[in-house]
């Protein structure tokens, strides 16, 4: 992140939360020092490699160079629809050398000892990287949990045939007018809560005491007609409004970007509470095999050609030497700097009552 500051709302409570976290992350010996970056970062690499990722991270035109450039590597990957799914399954034994980590649901990796801290000296780019000062991404002792690879606004995507007044506030996804055409994001429970929060009027969804996040949980549960679904992917929510089942819903940019190159007709918008704001990236598992071939993948996705690509795929990228290779019309929305004035995803330090409440929420209350 820009040592400005911007992009980040994090008091010195959650400061001192951050680094309780991270000490508490480092688990057993066997993970508690750095992962040792490769003594030649340009030797060739071999074996195995495994990650689990966003499907998105996991694309074969991202893929594609870092497969050519390195032949002799075996890449193997999977895909999850959320970190705590993920975590789930490594915790329970799926193997995995790369893990993808977001800034808001970076917590289940940690309390269950499944990442092993990055020597930021191994990543090629660090020093030039934005965000990479955010909550979540480094540890209390100034290791790196993650390597953030991308960020974007989260906000309103709708249908400009079907939605006759274009939204202007999140309080659009609760009007009755779209009853039964709506749909928001069920995969994690911080993003829907949030939303509905600032719907609702609180202002600072991340900083929400335990009556505030009572109280958004309330607005969803008095709303729950209100959504088609709560939609556990971005392809669940692409196939809602190819069928035309959705006409709004909550969504990044880089997902109206996607539906629009699918051909739909829809527009994003940030809403004037202010949009979301999130940031993931890759880690390294605390039983990670091929330790050299896992720094050679993060530095290729933040080297300017991958960050271009995910640039182009509507998101924003984190080294800001990826802008001069995109066209003009993609380096607004591309540039760190876009991001701006948002509210940005972190885990608050209440995240228990967050999630109990939404789980109450998806039980119907």
């Amino acid at each position: 992140m820009r040592r400005s500051g911007r992009f980040k709302r994090m008091a010195a409570a959650a400061l001192l939360a951050a680094a309780a976290i991270g000490l508490g992350a480092c688990g057993s010996d066997s993970t508690s020092d750095p992962a040792p970056p490769p003594a030649d970062p340009d030797a060739p690499v071999s074996g195995t490699l495994r990650t689990f990722t966003y499907s998105d991270t996991a694309s074969d035109a991202i893929l594609a160079p870092f497969r050519k450039a390195n032949p002799d590597l075996d890449l193997k990957t999977a895909t999850f629809d959320s970190v705590q799914e993920g975590s789930a399954k490594i915790a329970g034994g799926f193997e995995a050398d790369v893990v993808q980590a977001c800034s808001d649901e970076y917590q289940p990796l940690l309390t269950r000892n499944l990442l092993r801290p990055i020597d930021p000296d191994g990543i090629e780019a660090w020093d030039d990287l934005e965000f990479r000062d955010n909550e979540g991404v480094q540890a209390a002792d100034g290791l790196v949990n993650f390597v953030p690879i991308a960020a974007g606004p989260q906000g309103i995507i709708y249908n400009t045939e079907q939605v006759d007044d274009p939204p202007t506030s999140w309080a659009d996804l609760f009007d009755p007018a779209y009853s039964g055409q709506v749909s928001i994001d069920g995969g994690t429970w911080l993003t829907p809560l949030a939303e509905a929060a600032l719907a609702s009027g609180i202002s600072d969804p991340m900083s929400m005491s335990d009556d505030q996040v009572e109280a958004a949980k309330q607005y969803l549960l008095d709303h729950r007609d209100q959504f088609r679904s709560f939609a556990e992917s971005d392809a669940d929510k692409f196939n809602l409004f190819k069928s035309g089942e959705i006409v709004i819903a909550d969504g990044g940019r880089g997902s109206a970007a996607q539906l629009q190159a699918a051909g739909q007709p829809v527009e994003w918008v940030a809403p004037e509470e202010g949009a979301l704001a999130w940031v993931c990236g890759l880690g390294i598992t605390a039983d990670a095999q091929n330790i050299d071939a896992a720094y050679k993948l993060i530095n290729y996705f933040v080297s300017p050609r991958a960050q271009a690509m995910i640039a182009q795929a509507g998101f924003t990228v984190v080294n800001p030497a990826a802008l001069k290779l995109l066209p003009k019309d993609l380096r607004a929305t591309a540039d760190p700097s876009s991001l701006t004035d948002v509210i940005a995803e972190v885990q608050p330090d209440n995240y228990r009552t967050w999630t109990r409440a939404w789980q109450e929420v998806k039980a119907g209350g």
